[in-house]
Order: C-alpha cells, then sequence, then structure tokens
C-alpha cells in the first residue's frame, strides 16, 4: 500500500470545496460521533461511548443496503440503550418500530460524512486533500460538489446491488473519495505523486500517479473478490470499486476539455509556485 503524502500538480484556483468537504467531515466526526466526543471530553457522561450508543447512531444516519433497495427503513433497530437479557448478559436493546425515522435515499448522503475511527478519518481526508483539490480545480467548485456526492450514490448503491440482502450499516467518504481517485487517474496519470511505502519503516517515493492509484484500485478489487488476499472485516471494498469505476468512465467524455481547463501560467504567474505547492 502506498500512502500518498503530496503531488506537483499547478492549481489555478484555491481548492475550497475540497477544504471545505474536510472541515465537514472533520467537525461531523469530533462534534457528533460518540466515539469522538467521548475522547474529547464532550460526551453526555464524560466516559467511552457504549457500543450500543454508536450502533444507534450509524444506524440512523448510515446507510444500509437492504434499506436502500426496498426503499423503506427496516422495522427494527438499535435504542442506543443496553439491556439485561434473561440469560443474565447485557445487550444493545431493539426495538421495533425503531426509534427514529429515517429516508433511506437520504441516508447515503448523511452516511459520507460519517466515519467510524480516527484512523478510518484521517486516512480518507489524506487521499482527498492529495487528490481532491486537482479535480475540483478541473471542474469547477459546483460540477465537482455535484460529481463528488453523485460518486457517493453510486458506490452505495453499486455496492448494495452487490449486497442486496445485508443490514450492514456503510459510512465513510470513501465511496465518493474512490470516485475522485479514478478521475484524477484518467486526468492525471503522469502526476507526480510523493509516497510512503510502510517496508519495516515509511520509504518514500516519487511515483506516477497511474502506480500509486493503479496499486490502490487493485488491492481493492482484490480485497473486495477475496482473491488471493485476506480482506479486512468491516470495510466495504465493493463500494471503493464501483466508485473508483464511475469516477473515472464519467470523466472519460470530457477528457481533452477537461485537461484543456487546466491552469494558465501567465495569468497566475505572480502566484503560480505557491499555488502549486499548497493550493493556496
Amino acid at each position: 500500500m502506498v500512502i500518498p503524502i503530496h503531488d506537483i500538480n499547478p492549481l489555478s484556483r484555491r481548492p475550497v470545496i475540497t477544504w471545505l468537504l474536510i472541515a465537514v467531515n472533520v467537525l461531523v466526526f469530533v462534534l457528533l460521533t460518540p466515539v469522538a466526543t467521548a475522547v474529547m471530553g464532550l460526551h453526555r457522561d464524560g466516559q467511552a461511548a457504549s457500543v450500543c450508543e454508536q450502533r444507534r447512531f450509524f444506524e440512523e444516519w448510515g446507510a444500509i443496503p437492504k434499506e436502500l433497495l426496498g426503499g423503506r427503513q427496516l422495522p427494527a433497530a438499535d435504542t442506543g440503550d443496553l439491556q439485561l437479557r434473561p440469560d443474565g448478559t447485557t445487550g444493545c436493546q431493539i426495538a421495533s418500530p425503531p426509534p427514529f425515522h429515517k429516508n433511506p435515499v437520504l441516508s447515503v448522503l448523511t452516511s459520507m460524512f460519517l466515519h467510524g475511527s480516527w484512523l478510518h478519518l484521517l486516512g480518507n481526508m489524506l487521499f482527498l486533500g492529495v487528490f481532491g483539490n486537482n479535480i475540483e480545480d478541473r471542474m469547477g467548485r459546483l460540477t465537482y460538489l455535484l460529481f463528488y456526492l453523485a460518486c457517493g450514490f453510486v458506490a452505495a448503491y453499486g455496492f448494495s446491488l452487490a449486497q442486496p440482502d445485508s443490514q450492514n450499516t456503510l459510512i465513510g467518504a470513501s465511496g465518493a473519495i474512490a470516485g475522485v481517485l479514478g478521475a484524477y487517474l484518467v486526468l492525471f496519470p503522469q502526476a507526480r505523486v510523493i509516497g510512503l511505502i510502510p517496508v519495516l519503516f515509511f520509504i518514500p517515493f516519487w511515483l506516477p500517479a497511474w502506480i500509486v492509484l493503479g496499486f490502490w484500485f487493485v488491492l481493492q478489487y482484490l480485497y473486495f473478490t477475496g482473491i488471493g488476499v485476506s480482506s479486512g472485516g468491516g470495510v466495504a471494498y465493493g463500494a471503493h470499486v464501483v466508485g473508483f469505476v464511475f469516477g473515472a468512465l464519467a470523466v472519460l467524455p470530457f477528457v481533452r476539455r477537461l485537461r484543456a481547463a487546466g491552469p494558465h501560467p501567465r495569468r497566475h504567474a505572480p502566484r503560480a509556485r505557491w499555488v502549486r505547492d499548497t493550493g493556496w
């Protein structure tokens, strides 16, 4: 796995939407997600967030394949409370009907801004920060935002078609970001990316984008299909694959126009080096 740190790919404008998406994801995680609010001392009881409370939160705001394909909310859900079972054990209380109302279509949108851990959040935001700014630069801000959201919806529904009976909750921006990666591969295959390769210790390498992103996609596909690798539990690799393919295919008809919409050195000459390196 190559961990991207930076790319050499000039910008002509500030990536405002990319920054905004990162900020919203971080704020939602820090202020609303039970596990994060407990760590930050914002949890209601100052203690570690209970597993049941997390389950209820993600079931309410995350996307569930069976709900997406059925078009309606499941008949039962977690209440967020513990209950004592007849056998003396404790477990999460389940209520029917659910203690909240949920729109399955809108749950795809809200699920894109939820993350299960700091590592989940930071990994996604790193990829979005490195690769999203150039896609925003070429598409324009509004088109980029719509493209990002479309990738997230297609990834969620694509995964649901592959797992129609799944009641597992989908959360995270990975599907949308995978679409951004697919678009980047098509538009900037030769862009230089500095990445860290963890082999005993982190080794930095300059690599073309097609190697970094191509390797990432192949790895996701192998995890999804289970060919020769053991997949990590709880990760919707199928959503990554669908999002990536959709993002790549969506920009193919517009490759020439999008590449031509790149930065103009004369117009931005005084800021060219600074913008290229930082996005400012």
